[in-house]
């Protein structure tokens, strides 16, 4: 699955690459942002593999955006409404270039772009290696050991400096991994960090009691750190009943 954000002041123009996206099963839209500034905060909280991103921005420029986030493995494709831009934006090196309108087929050219790019990085290897969607294997505390974790197993993510403890399935189980390695490749429509040291899997949450999350089958209760606490907030209203 590929994350991606979309950031452009004009909500018209998000509402496009929303509907475009809408059949694109591969492609799942984390955020959308009028406002760049809004995106490079969570850009600085949240692992996004591309970004659609407007150049004309009343903020900051879709040209600066890139610049500040040149640090970032994150994949570009730029769009607006002036042709005169394109070298600049190549110079970037972005995935590509799209003049609004938008024609849907030449949009689905750019992101097939993207997709092999992202893939092909992806397909490079990590830390953990992901055989299939449903599992991963991890390599543990001893020597030489990897250790097959279930995804749908597991009930939440603990950092522990050198370390992530997985608590799955009833057990914990230590790999050597940071918390961006597993963050990076869960899946996140399945899991979400709410504190520095603690990504949890949305469907073991049972309640939420002010600032804190109970897990299904857990007895401990995490607690929402507050630079996560919006975004967590903004995913639980997706899922609320009125």
């Amino acid at each position: 699955m590929i994350h991606c954000i979309i950031v452009d002041d004009e909500e018209h123009a998000i509402e496009v690459i929303q509907h475009y996206l809408k059949p694109v099963s591969a492609i799942h839209i984390l955020a959308t942002f009028t406002h760049p500034i809004d995106a490079l905060s969570f850009l600085s909280r949240n692992p996004v593999d591309l970004i659609f991103l407007d150049i004309h921005m009343p903020e900051i420029s879709g040209i600066e955006f890139i610049q500040s986030i040149q640090h970032q493995d994150i994949q570009v494709i730029l769009t607006t409404a002036y042709k005169e831009f394109a070298t600049n934006g190549f110079d970037l090196n972005v995935v590509d270039y799209l003049v609004k309108p938008i024609p849907l087929p030449r949009f689905l050219q750019a992101i097939n772009k993207a997709q092999n790019l992202i893939n092909s990085k992806n397909n490079n290897g990590s830390m953990i290696d992901r055989h299939q969607d449903d599992y991963f294997m991890v390599k543990t505390e001893a020597k030489g050991k990897m250790l097959k974790i279930n995804i749908a197993e597991i009930d939440f993510v603990e950092g522990m400096k050198n370390y992530v403890a997985f608590h799955h399935n009833g057990i914990r189980t230590l790999a050597l991994l940071t918390m961006k390695d597993v963050e990076d490749r869960l899946p996140k429509t399945q899991f979400i960090r709410v504190q520095k040291s603690f990504i949890v899997a949305l469907n073991k949450i049972t309640s939420i009691d002010g600032n804190r999350i109970i897990l299904k089958g857990v007895s401990a209760e995490i607690l929402i750190g507050e630079t996560y606490r919006k975004d967590f907030l903004d995913m639980m209203k997706q899922k609320l009943l009125l």
